[in-house]
């Protein structure tokens, strides 16, 4: 298997990769920088994308990171590297979350890592209705081996614990919209005008409300009516999983993310559509409900929400330039 040389191309492949992941609102809050002189490609925090208020403690901003280094090491293994990955390697330098080594080349073309990598182009975040169909037990099985692969847990919840769980958003989402702070937060990631070299979320992705109220999506335009789409019916039986950790400190929340996009990928590349349930992990006493205490103890980090639908629309990138600190070989 031929691999590519590190050099600015490889990079801007490579980098181009990583910040196709997901982020909270879009908010892209990762850095990256070339050690040449190591060939270790470093993933910093951009602590000033965070969410102060929604996540003052940076929880979902390292679910974010993690999942760029995942996006990441999928792109080196797909251009012939074997790359390691180090989480939090230097405890003297806190906003360095990751280290990328890419030294050594690929023995072999690792099963499934072409899928993954092609899925990184086709996984958009669909807020619209699924159309019901159910996903195959055997795909859920593959995502939940996929995530405990990673050191993570995808847990499927039976109905009664599914609607209590939903129960839970629905709440969070109902503080989130009259809490005058967090509603302002909330909106100011959703940009009006759609700009393919920007962050935050254009106004077409938000999707609908479900008219049934089942489903409790998202809703950045609280108060704001005029600016709603119409509610639609979304699905009666919606498949939610819950991605979760043994442990709640920084590398669990980076290990989360790794597994919550390679989740995302796998489940592009069979078919499916995921969406993200993040509204009660956004206070505390609602997080820690939302873990089933029949399974044991463990955290929540998100729930997913998955099934058959629409593609879905890209969400804006910002340019290279603006995540890629100077080096000696610049992008």
């Amino acid at each position: 298997m031929r691999t590519e040389a590190l050099d600015a191309a490889a990079l801007e492949k490579l980098i181009s990769a990583a910040v196709a992941a997901p982020s909270v609102h879009n908010s892209q809050p990762w850095r990256f920088r070339l050690r040449p002189e190591t060939s270790t490609l470093e993933v910093h925090a951009a602590p000033e994308r965070g969410l102060p208020i929604a996540d003052p403690g940076g929880r979902a901003l390292h679910i974010s990171v993690g999942a760029a280094v995942f996006n990441l090491r999928t792109a080196a293994r797909h251009l012939g590297w074997a790359p390691r990955v180090r989480l939090l390697p230097d405890s003297t330098e806190p906003g360095l979350l990751a280290a990328v080594d890419l030294d050594e080349p690929s023995p072999v073309d690792l099963p499934g890592t072409t899928e993954l990598y092609d899925a990184i182009w086709r996984r958009h975040s669909v807020r619209a209705p699924f159309d019901g169909r159910p996903v195959p037990p055997a795909v859920l099985d593959l995502l939940a081996r996929a995530a405990h692969g990673e050191g993570a847990l995808l847990l499927l919840p039976d109905r009664a614990e599914r609607d209590r769980l939903l129960r839970l958003t629905a709440e969070a989402e109902r503080r989130t919209t009259t809490d005058p702070g967090r509603r302002a937060e909330s909106r100011s990631w959703v940009r009006p005008l759609p700009d393919p070299d920007a962050d935050g979320l254009p106004a077409a992705v938000l999707g609908p409300q479900d008219a049934g109220g089942h489903l409790p999506m998202r809703d950045f335009s609280a108060i704001h009516p005029a600016e709603h789409l119409p509610p639609a019916p979304f699905e009666a039986d919606p498949c939610i999983a819950v991605l979760a950790t043994h442990g709640d400190h920084p590398e669990d929340w980076l290990t989360a993310g790794l597994a919550l996009q390679h989740v995302l990928l796998l489940a592009t590349a069979h078919g499916l559509r995921a969406s993200l349930l993040h509204q009660a992990m956004e206070w505390p006493g609602l997080r820690d409900e939302a873990r089933d205490a029949r399974q044991g103890p463990y955290h929540v980090h998100l729930l997913i929400r998955l099934g058959h639908g629409p593609e879905g629309a890209p969400t804006p990138r910002r340019p290279l330039a603006e995540v890629v600190d100077a080096g000696p070989a610049p992008l």
